[in-house]
């Protein structure tokens, strides 16, 4: 009987990374998908090697501290109880996907443990807290930022940098030897090769951060319980995760890459960099890594502070259409240069605010990243907490 329910925890551990996979492929590369970096089967390959690799090497340790150290008593982690808080985590997860909204997989997996942890009287209000908090503030942060670089930095740093995607692709493959060797597209300029390495490299470093948290995500009750060794647990949630990334997450990729907003290959750069930069942080302090908040925040943030430039914020929410854009109503810089539109040259060109970020998407985006997390939760304590199986 034990052996069975192994099997049974060890698929619905595979089910719980398999929409992990579906979840944060899209913050992770949906810029560079966005703005026709790479395509998505590469995205997807991209984030199975990366994710496999931070699970590998750092994962491990978050595996070790999820299971642990949320929960007062862990031996509350019997296999009966870590398969159903893998199948609320799983289930929960499967709902964003549905709905093309990459959920939050460290809300949704520390959600499941906690309801866990109130129906068994064993939570950690302490550590609870403080990652509540975290989850809090990070978002915040990541939205500031990346609104103030687009109000007021990212007219520099876009004629500084000019990444525009050149008409055809940045390789042709030369087939005429033995072996396929890419060589540079005649149409592709320098700084195009540069921004398009940059943007792709910060989404495998997102994707190997999302490895050493996320991993956790869908192993940890399974490990904690002892019921399954560390190794074989990485292998086996790596491999979902990839499995994940090739199917159900084409639609976070274009969630995150062109729904929410229009994203040019510098403000692709400019979203996954503080994106990246704040998860890096989160999983150096310890805290599970919402990333996929601080990511979808970021770009709403981004795309707020370039279409709102020429506006106040009143004015936004009014629905107003604001004066009309012109090269005086720009801003200048200190010693009174006036600056170019944000991604354009022209002052005509400046996009309205819904153009860059879709309120409607956002509103969904937002929703649901709220209501995946309380599904697990509730979901999870109520089946603990009335369930005579589990007996808490």
């Amino acid at each position: 009987m034990s052996s069975v329910l192994l099997v049974a925890g060890v698929l619905v551990s595979m089910f719980v990374a398999y929409n992990i996979g579906g979840s944060t492929t899209g913050p992770a590369f949906g810029p560079a998908v966005g703005a026709d970096a790479i395509s998505k089967p590469v995205a997807a390959g991209l984030m199975g090697v990366f994710f496999f690799i931070g699970a590998w090497t750092l994962g491990r340790n978050v595996v070790t501290k999820l299971g642990s150290e949320l929960v007062v008593d862990t031996g509350i982690f019997t296999l009966e109880a870590s398969i159903a808080v893998l199948f609320f985590i799983g289930i929960a997860l499967l709902v964003g996907n549905v709905f093309g909204v990459p959920a939050s997989t460290s809300m949704t997996a520390v959600g499941a443990i906690a309801g866990l942890g109130l129906a068994g009287d064993v939570l950690d209000l302490a550590v609870m807290g403080e990652i509540v908090i975290w989850w809090v503030v990070s978002p915040i942060i990541g939205f500031w930022v990346s609104l103030i670089i687009g109000r007021y930095f990212y007219a520099r740093l876009n004629e500084k940098v000019a990444i525009e995607r050149s008409p055809g692709p940045l390789f042709d493959i030369d087939r005429s030897g033995f072996v396929p060797i890419p060589r540079v597209h005649q149409t592709t300029n320098r700084r195009e090769l540069v921004g398009t390495f940059t943007v792709v490299a910060i989404g495998c470093l997102m994707a190997f951060s999302s490895g050493t948290s996320n991993i956790a995500n869908a192993v940890a009750p399974l490990v904690g319980s002892g019921e399954l060794a560390m190794n074989p647990a990485i292998i086996f949630g790596g491999i979902a995760v990839t499995i994940g990334a090739f199917t159900i997450a084409r639609r976070t990729l274009e969630t995150m890459g062109s729904d929410i907003t229009e994203l040019p290959l510098t403000a692709a750069i400019v979203v996954a960099t503080v994106s990246s930069a704040l998860v890096v942080f989160l999983s150096a302090i310890g805290i599970p890594a919402s990333f996929v908040i601080i990511a979808t925040v970021s770009i709403v943030g981004l795309g707020w502070g370039r279409a709102t430039r020429p506006m106040t914020v009143p004015e936004v929410v009014a629905g107003d259409e604001g004066p009309p854009v012109t090269v005086d109503a720009l801003a200048a810089d200190e010693e009174g240069e006036t600056l170019a539109p944000i991604g354009a040259e022209d002052a005509e060109d400046i996009p309205s605010p819904g153009a860059l970020f879709n309120p409607v998407t956002t509103a969904r985006v937002v929703m649901m990243q709220n209501v995946v997390p309380v599904i697990a939760t509730v979901g999870a304590y109520l089946t603990f907490r009335f369930v005579p199986i589990f007996g808490f």
